[in-house]
């Protein structure tokens, strides 16, 4: 479980989270959600220890802030959004990057780091172009890239800002079904920061509503995507209806008719 208690942080002297509290179960995935500059990503940064916060982030007992990078680098792996990698590296080396927290920068790799290396490369559909220098990818393909190094640290949280962003609609499908998966059946704590409520309320098991700074609601997607809860939220009217393909909602834009 991640245990997000209190959670406040500043940007330049302006407070962007405000006292957010939830938690993140093991086994199940947590989507973000909410208007720009409500603080999605912040969380997920402050979370990974990019940016400092107050509040308490823990997981098993452990205070993260009390951690070195290496050892929350056991503990929790990041897909940021839209890095720029490395260039000059190939696709293997830069995936390779997540068994450092267990070997060290120097480390060998051994026959089992390669296999899991191997294997993130497979999952995320990378492994035909596993040789080619970073510089020469799409966006969409770095951003399988950055989600295959995040596997490949092994680790039982998984934080993804905006994963989706520069995907087509098939990867942006495949992505999230892998996402979904690994957390239902390899019992992973997921917690993936979304623009797209549709994509939410189809691939997330709850959904976390963001309003500047601070946490609105949280509960199923049938429980906070009510046209009252997003409308007010997103400032503008909407409609919510049945998904006629999958058992959960469906946020469209407008007043339903009379």
């Amino acid at each position: 479980m991640l245990k997000i208690q209190n959670l406040s942080a500043s940007y330049n002297g302006h407070q962007v989270l405000h006292d957010v509290s939830f938690n993140v179960n093991s086994g199940e995935v947590l989507a973000l959600i909410g208007p720009n500059g409500a603080g999605k990503s912040t969380i997920i940064r402050a979370a990974s220890g990019v940016i400092p916060s107050t509040g308490q982030i823990r997981t098993n007992g452990d205070d993260f802030h009390s951690l070195d990078p290496m050892q929350r680098a056991k503990y929790i792996a990041v897909v940021p959004q839209a890095i720029s990698l490395p260039p000059a590296f190939t696709v293997w080396e830069t995936v390779s990057m997540g068994r450092t927290p267990y070997l060290g920068f120097l480390g060998n790799a051994s026959s089992h780091d390669e296999e899991l290396v191997r294997d993130a490369l497979s999952r995320v559909n990378a492994l035909s172009f596993s040789d080619r220098r970073v510089g020469e990818l799409s966006g969409g393909e770095a951003q399988r890239i950055l989600l295959a190094r995040a596997l490949c640290q092994s680790t039982p949280i998984l934080l993804l800002d905006e994963p989706t962003a520069h995907l087509d609609l098939q990867y942006q499908v495949s992505l999230l079904e892998l996402i979904r998966e690994l957390a239902h059946k390899e019992n992973l704590a997921v917690l993936i920061a979304l623009h797209d409520l549709n994509l939410a309320a189809r691939y997330a098991d709850r959904v976390a509503l963001l309003v500047g700074g601070k946490l609105n609601a949280i509960g199923t997607p049938r429980e906070v995507l009510t046209p009252e809860t997003i409308s007010n939220a997103y400032c503008m009217p909407v409609q919510v209806v049945e998904h006629p393909f999958e058992d959960s909602p469906l946020v469209l834009p407008g007043s339903a008719k009379k």
